[in-house]
């Protein structure tokens, strides 16, 4: 099998997962959304230290505590990650899996736009009629909500800036997850124990199997993240981008063919808006990757003497 087709393969096993979320997630009821987010996070700094001690891979710690900003940005990724984890399962446990899809189709345009307010970069034509596009789907969705849709906003935003403390650390996918929950998991823990201190605990109070899928929010966090960095390896960004609107279109269809949730004209309309300027920005990075190409097979002229 070459690269390519592994990495498509990977990649859509990734998304496939994510899209699928919601579906897990349900089975977590009576458990609370905060105690969920706990577990997710105890249980992914198990299962990745695990993994990493397997591989020998432990040492990596030393070298990246080294590296100046390494803690602060770690610090960061790992709040973010958290927020965007907690408003996912509090959109999916307060039956709002549509508008959580919502968010996932709304981030790359949100990473556009914080490419240009934080790193000031230039953008196209085109990016800019995407964003405007954007602009006026979120507006109109704010109409027929009967205010912002605050969690696909919290979702989009809090995953664009995870991303981008990420690139700039570069931590690969299993050393990244582990650190960030590292440093999640004493709030977590203290947490948990306050639960059940107060009798609120669920954890091995409702049944065998519901215990069992809690220990495995771990795995189900981890195995996405380790088959989308095997895909990122292997991809060029136009292949990734495309497979990227798998996991949200899935998340839609859970919300709106499984749990019923409702989809009136207006919202129809403000999502027609989102596709629209994805459509747009995805057309444009795909030109632009092919002028990419084209100009990088260019011959390299020869100096004269």
């Amino acid at each position: 099998m070459t690269p390519l087709r592994l990495g498509y393969l990977y990649g859509i096993g990734a998304y496939l997962l994510w899209g699928f979320f919601p579906l897990y997630f349900k089975l977590l009821r009576p458990t609370g959304p905060l105690e969920i987010l706990a577990h997710r996070i105890v249980w992914s700094v198990l299962f990745v230290a695990l993994l990493l001690g397997a591989l020998r891979n432990i040492g990596f710690l030393r070298a990246l505590l080294r590296r100046r900003g390494a803690v602060a940005g770690i610090v960061a990724a790992a709040a973010l990650i958290a927020v965007n984890w907690g408003t996912y399962i509090y959109g999916v446990s307060s039956d709002r899996v549509v508008e959580t899809a919502l968010g996932y189709f709304i981030n790359p345009l949100v990473v556009v736009l914080l490419g240009v307010t934080v790193l000031r970069e230039r953008l196209r034509t085109a990016q800019w009629v995407a964003l405007g596009v954007g602009a006026a789907a979120v507006a109109v969705l704010a109409v027929d909500y009967g205010r912002l849709p605050w969690l696909a906003l919290t979702l989009a935003f809090s995953f664009a800036g995870y991303g981008l403390i990420k690139k700039r650390l570069g931590l690969p996918a299993a050393e990244g997850l582990f650190v960030e929950s590292a440093v999640l998991a004493l709030p977590a823990l203290g947490y948990l124990a306050w639960l059940s201190r107060n009798g609120g605990l669920t954890f091995g109070h409702v049944s065998a199997g519901h215990t069992a899928l809690l220990v495995l929010a771990g795995v189900a966090t981890a195995i996405p993240l380790l088959l989308f960095a095997g895909a990122a390896n292997r991809l060029p960004l136009t292949g990734l981008g495309m497979i990227q609107y798998l996991a949200p279109i899935l998340q839609l269809a859970c919300g709106v063919l499984i749990f019923h949730e409702p989809m009136p004209p207006a919202r129809i309309a403000g999502f027609a808006l989102v596709w629209l300027a994805l459509v747009v920005f995805t057309a444009d990075a795909i030109r632009q990757a092919r002028r990419s190409r084209s100009t990088s097979r260019l011959p390299t002229p020869v100096p004269t003497p």
